[in-house]
């Protein structure tokens, strides 16, 4: 089922949308810190790696030469990824960790065609580890998941009433309830109860399929109400590594039972080779759990890191990427820039020769964005190679319908500040109230 998303995810970007738009287009585009090195590869390269990624799923989701498929996936997936920081999402992150993850599992031991070529793989067993790193690493997305949304504003049922009442006109009949206070309450508080509690009910074989019926409505609600892309179709399908390692064989026993499918048991042949024990194995044991143990540690450590720094992390930005802060904060915002000279003269920067108007939307109230936006005017406008300009920008920021207010100072020279500094230090704060409340 991962597989054939990513399949699904490479043919959709590789083929249906604008390559040239999103990515050759821009003079510029917006790098993640540590991997401002990566480029848009020249000629049809981009083109290429879609192609690979797309054969790569292929051969994730048929079992066919496993290793090699997996690891072509992670790095054609991880190139994609760090292109542009504007283009983050959520989903993409967790993407990326599923394939990384899926490098090192044995998933190819039963039905795949590399098991059907090499008798030897064949086994009835994987070890533990393997199925509880993909659990652990999914609990751990679904209980920030709902962590993250006991602030105040979610509370206040911003900014769901926001997206809700825009899309009023539009929403299907089924979903009108959804655009009322009552309703957006329900769906707001229900999402925390969902994963605070149905995370960890998942792991119980009593609660295990409500949960997941429950998880399943709501991740198409989601797909319906909302354009998340694979996010809803990933998550259903990591949360069936939480049954019982052999539910495949039981629904096909059980579609079999009430004659509604066809002959299954191909898929059980040849028969498989005893499972092997790990006698014998205990350094490799402890060098496997030790890695997915410091992999767990880092999963659960990167989404607090906003807690170590000052100022409210859906203001400026600090630690909100990585942090499965999904649909927490909606921000409006313009962004005008302009290079002061050493003789005294400016002149006013028109991002649209540069950015796209996607670009220029998300970066106008995210301050790592608007900082890199800076460097690179900088450099386009440097008059002489011992000229020093200084950049300034006019920025104006909503959230979650308060009131716009500066982002960032005008008085502050964006090349004078390094990019390891908090955004906190140059960030003005954002002191207004949200003009609805519910108490």
């Amino acid at each position: 089922m991962f597989g054939a998303t990513l399949l699904f995810e490479a043919i959709n970007y590789g083929v249906f949308l604008c390559l040239d738009c999103l990515y050759r287009e821009p003079d510029f585009l917006f790098k993640y810190h540590h991997f401002e090195w990566v480029g848009v590869l020249p000629g049809p390269g981009l083109e290429l790696v879609f192609v690979a990624m797309g054969v790569a799923a292929l051969g994730v989701m048929l079992g066919y030469f496993y290793r090699l498929s997996a690891l072509v996936l992670v790095i054609s997936f991880a190139y994609l990824f760090f292109l542009d920081q504007a283009l983050y999402l959520n989903h993409f992150y967790l993407v990326l960790l599923f394939a990384t993850i899926l490098v090192f599992l044995p998933a190819n031991r039963l039905w795949s065609i590399d098991a059907r070529r090499r008798p030897a793989l064949r086994s009835e067993t994987v070890p533990a580890w393997s199925r509880w790193w993909l659990v652990l690493q999914l609990e751990i997305v679904l209980l920030y998941a709902g962590l993250v949304k006991l602030t105040p504003d979610w509370l206040q049922l911003e900014p769901m009433r926001l997206w809700m009442n825009s899309q009023s006109q539009q929403a299907a009949p089924v979903f009108q309830w959804l655009t009322q206070d009552w309703g957006i309450a329900v769906a707001s508080y229900g999402a925390i109860a969902l994963h605070l509690l149905g995370a960890p009910l998942l792991l119980f074989k009593r609660t295990r399929l409500l949960v997941f019926c429950v998880y399943a409505v709501f991740h198409l609600t989601n797909s319906l109400v909302f354009n998340i892309g694979i996010f809803p179709w990933v998550t259903i399908a990591a949360t069936l590594v939480l049954f019982d390692p052999g539910w495949p064989r039981q629904f096909l026993a059980f579609l079999q039972a009430r004659g509604r499918a066809l002959r299954w048991s191909h898929l059980a042949e040849p028969p498989c080779l005893p499972a092997q024990t790990d006698t014998g194995k205990t350094a490799t044991r402890f060098i496997v759990l030790t890695v997915i143990g410091v992999w767990l540690c880092v999963q659960i450590a990167v989404p607090l890191r906003h807690y170590f720094r000052p100022g409210n992390v859906a203001w400026n930005e600090d630690g909100h990427r990585f942090s499965w802060r999904m649909k927490l904060r909606s921000k409006r915002g313009t962004t005008q820039f302009y290079v002061k000279f050493d003789d005294g003269s400016f002149i006013d920067i028109d991002s649209s020769e540069h950015l796209t108007r996607k670009q220029e939307k998300k970066m106008s109230c995210i301050p790592d964005l608007i900082w890199q936006y800076a460097q690179f005017i900088e450099d386009e406008y440097r008059r002489s190679p011992t000229d020093d300009p200084a950049v300034h920008v006019i920025s104006r920021c909503s959230l979650n319908t308060r009131e716009a207010v500066p982002l960032v100072s005008e008085l502050v020279d964006l090349t004078s500040i390094s990019r390891a500094e908090p955004t906190s230090n140059w960030v003005l704060p954002n002191t207004k109230s949200m003009p609805h409340r519910i108490f």
